[in-house]
This record gives C-alpha cells, structure tokens and sequence, in this order.
C-alpha cells in the first residue's frame, strides 16, 4: 500500500516523502526529493513564520505557566498580539483596538469553550485567528474556509476513494479534515466565515465541541481531543440572515464582537502598520505613502460608512460597500503599485482617484450618485489640500 505524506522543516523547506506499508504493517520511510521554498520566494508566509523572531523570544524568557498544549502564557499571548517587548526584542503590534476584547479571546482558548469572533468585514477578525493560532501553537495553518460548498466532510474527514474500494475501510485511506488533525495533537482549528456554511455543516461542530471527539463509525472508533484544543470561528454581521447560526451552535462558543476603529487617529495607525507590513513584502517600488494621503483615504472611508462628517455637521449619504479598514489598505496598496509601475514612486491624488472609485462604487448603481454627491458637496469645499484629489475623482466620476 502506498501513501504520501508531506513534512514542514522550520517553515523553510518542504520535504515529501513515500511509505510503503509492507504486509506485516511495518511502515518505513523512502525519501524522494527535497525542494528548498526560500521566504522571499513566497507571497505570503504564515504569521508564525514572518514573526519568527518575536515568538522565539517571547518563548525563550517566559516567567509565566503554560497551559496545556501552548507554546507561551496567555499573558505573552497578549504581548504578542498588542506589542511590547520580550527581552531585547521589540514586539510589534497585529492588534490595535480594545485590549479587553484581547484578553477575553485568549482567556477563552485557555477553557473547553471555542472563541466566535464576529464584526463587519475588515474589522481584523481573521488577522487576529491567525496570530492567535501562530502564538499558541506554532502553527496557523489548520483552517477551513467556509463557503456556500463547504461539506460536512470537510469539518470531520473524508476518504481517499481508490484506496476505499481496493481495501475498504483504513486510517491509511482516511483523509483527517483542519479539524481532525487539531483534535488529535491537541491543537486550536480555525474556521473563517463559519456563518456562510450551510446549516447542516455548522452543525457537524455541536458534538465536536461538546463531545470532544469525532467518531469514526466505519473504522468503529473514536477519537478523542487531547488537551489543548479548540476551534476560533469568525463570522461577518453582514452575513446575518445567510445561513443564521443554531442557538445551540451558539452556545458551544464564547463570542468576541470585534468593533471598527474607534478614531480616525486608530484607523491611520492600522493602516500605516499594515501598509509597511505589506510593501516590505511585495515589489511595489513605491515609497511609503505620506501621512496626509492616508488621513484622506481613512477620512472618506469612515464618513461614508457613519453616513455623516467627522465633525459631526453634515449628514451623508451612505454607500451599500461597507468600506473597510482592510478596503482601505487594499487601495493604498493598489496606489502604491500604480505610482511604482507607472509613475515616479510616490503616491499621487491621481493614485488615489483610481482606487477610490473602484472601492466606492462598485455594488450598487446608487453608490455612483453617492460619491458624487460626496465629491460636490464635502471634497470640493475643504480647500486647496483637497482639491487636486477633487478635480481627479471628478475626472473619474465622469
């Protein structure tokens, strides 16, 4: 009988290596090849991998007691996630926002429940699963993407079908879902988007989470959740209606709501982070953009989406996009490519025209009136530092 397996080696090379199970079920290994995957060859490392370094000091001077199946202390949990320092490294911030809401998701993982983070799209709800994950365990990759096709063998297991129907039933031809594999090494499962699976699906996670076992009827077994894990499920309220979560679903979980950036200083502290985050890992060849730009984007971004000034004078009208955070580091991200691929590397008001239009008015036929309406009568009357964003958005506007 013959298997692949695929072994990670410090994130840095991936290693895929053949058995063979001979008839007395002896089981050894033949290496086939090794293919080195540098870091700066891939587009986007997992968070455990890009803060190495933090989490390998915050593991080397930890004071505090470790619960079961975590590599550090809840309390060093919560400095990697909002900042601080560990020995002589400085930890830099993935969360900025309410440092309460923090520590009740990291005081969640620590008891049997599992943690529903929910808010409006962008409001960092699978940034912060992720670096949950990275900091407890060492590894963020055990996720399922719910969507509309999402299967209750994707929450449980599967089977490899050629190998079924050759043997029958055998944990060789099993194939462990996220979920399966966090259970049996006493992991934490992430599951993004839980709210957009279809019933049935968000079901398969009641007993899951109450029982703590999954049961394997064809191989007659179960399998039991070795201490240490749990599941982090991140639903959006934009979703609410779409495939509504069970009440007792509900109450498998303890729910953190994730609100949007209190301040517009808040919001310009996200978004710069995330946009040198960003451009020190793609090839924009762009300089960073200015502060100015990015108080403007973030000024539009957050009186479209209140559906009134930041002053609190002038009621707008209100775009069908949400207008996110993340929507805004998206765009600025867009305007840093177009300055690097076709202009002289630094941001310009016709970068940003060509991003706000494409995030303003792109869900509804409304939203063109809107924005116009928003650039006749707030954008053209603040003055002259907004006046070449003006005349550009209005080229655009047609």
């Amino acid at each position: 009988m013959e298997g692949w397996a695929f072994k990670r080696s410090s994130g840095r090379k991936a290693v895929k290596e053949y058995w063979d199970v001979e008839k007395n079920g002896q089981e050894h290994f033949l290496e086939r090849g090794e293919r080195l995957i540098m870091e700066q060859e891939m587009q986007r490392l997992p968070a455990e991998q890009l803060f190495q370094k933090e989490i390998d000091a915050l593991i080397a001077n930890e004071t505090y007691p470790i619960p079961t199946g975590w590599r550090m202390s809840p309390r060093s949990v919560l400095t990697y996630i909002c900042g601080g320092k560990s020995g002589d490294v400085e930890i830099t911030p993935k969360y900025i926002g309410h440092e309460r809401l923090v520590e009740i998701a990291i005081s969640t993982l620590v008891t049997d429940r599992a943690l529903l983070l929910i808010g409006e799209p962008g409001t960092a709800k699978s940034w912060l699963s992720e670096h949950l994950t990275a900091a407890i365990n060492g590894d963020s990759t055990r996720v399922i993407q719910g969507t509309a096709g999402t299967t209750e063998e994707q929450i449980r297991y599967s089977w490899n079908y050629a190998m079924l129907i050759a043997n029958g039933p055998s944990r060789e031809a099993m194939i462990p879902s996220p979920i399966y594999w966090a259970m049996e090494q006493g992991m934490i499962a992430r599951v993004e988007e839980i709210s957009r699976c279809a019933s049935e699906v968000q079901d398969a996670l009641i007993s899951i989470l109450s029982e703590k076992r999954i049961s394997v009827p064809e191989l007659g077994v179960e399998i039991p959740a070795r201490k240490g894990f749990s599941v982090i499920a991140t639903a959006n309220t934009r979703d609410k209606g779409v495939n509504d979560m069970s009440a007792a679903l509900k109450r498998r979980f303890n729910i953190v709501v994730l609100p949007s950036p209190e301040s517009l200083e808040a919001e310009m502290e996200i978004v710069e982070t995330r946009i040198r985050q960003l451009a020190g890992n793609l090839d924009l060849n762009a300089r960073l953009p200015e502060a100015e730009v990015v108080k403007k984007v973030c000024t539009i971004f957050r009186e479209l989406r209140a559906g009134v000034t930041l002053d609190g004078k002038q009621k707008l009208k209100s775009t069908s996009g949400v207008l996110s955070t993340a929507e805004a580091i998206s765009l600025l991200a867009n305007s840093m490519a177009l300055a690097g691929s076709f202009g002289n590397g630094q941001v310009t008001d016709a970068d940003l025209a060509a991003g706000l239009q494409g995030a303003v008015v792109k869900e509804d036929s409304k939203d063109g009136k809107v924005w116009e309406e928003y650039l006749e009568n707030i954008m053209k009357k603040r003055g002259s530092k907004w006046l070449s964003l003006y005349q550009e958005c209005r080229e655009l506007n047609g």
